[in-house]
């Protein structure tokens, strides 16, 4: 019964500190700029990618036509 109280605890104490991290306001998982591109799969430039990237993304569709 220790055990399943120790790992009770154990995870509770993890889901606090995850929870910690979300109320500081740490910056959201980003998606790179290609992503399924790179291996001949359709897909868009969208998002979050830089001028430079997006350009670069471009750049490979025109390639691969």
């Amino acid at each position: 019964m220790t055990t399943f109280i120790a790992a009770f605890v154990l995870l509770l104490i993890i889901t606090a500190a995850m929870a910690i991290g979300v109320l500081f306001g740490r910056s959201a998982i980003k998606g790179s700029c290609g992503g399924l591109n790179q291996v001949g799969l359709s897909g868009s430039c969208g998002g979050a990618c830089s001028a430079q990237e997006k350009e670069a993304c471009e750049k490979r569709k025109a390639q691969q036509k």
